[in-house]
């Protein structure tokens, strides 16, 4: 038996040159949306980056500001415990002077109700 050649018809080579331009074209959407979303994914490694930095200064600010109010902190602390040290010795003085006085007035109205006689 001779050897069979297929010959392929007109219909099926366009049906094929058809496949084939779908294919082409399917391709080169396939590569635009790739192209797309590595651009894309770029874009995001980009903002994702500077979002990074944001929050390191923002750390880093916190930071200096946590480290800034626990001196304020310290110093009203030492400034309340002055002020009430300052209170208990103006208390003290004023007692003093209250009982100098009370002292004096006794001795005051002793020595006049003596004149008096």
């Amino acid at each position: 038996m001779a050897p069979s050649y297929a010959i392929p018809s007109s219909t099926t080579q366009k049906k094929s040159e058809e496949a084939d331009a779908l294919l082409r074209r399917r391709n080169e959407e396939l590569e635009r949306e790739l192209r797309n979303s590595l651009e894309r994914e770029e874009r995001m490694k980009e903002d994702l980056i500077k979002l990074w930095r944001r929050l390191r200064v923002a750390e880093e600010g916190e930071e200096r500001l946590c480290c800034q109010l626990g001196e304020l902190e310290a110093e009203a602390v030492d400034q309340a415990r002055e002020y009430g040290a300052r209170v208990v010795k103006l208390m003290e003085q004023l007692n003093d002077a209250q009982r100098i006085l009370g002292d004096q007035g006794s001795f005051c109205s002793a020595s006049t109700i003596s004149n008096d006689q």
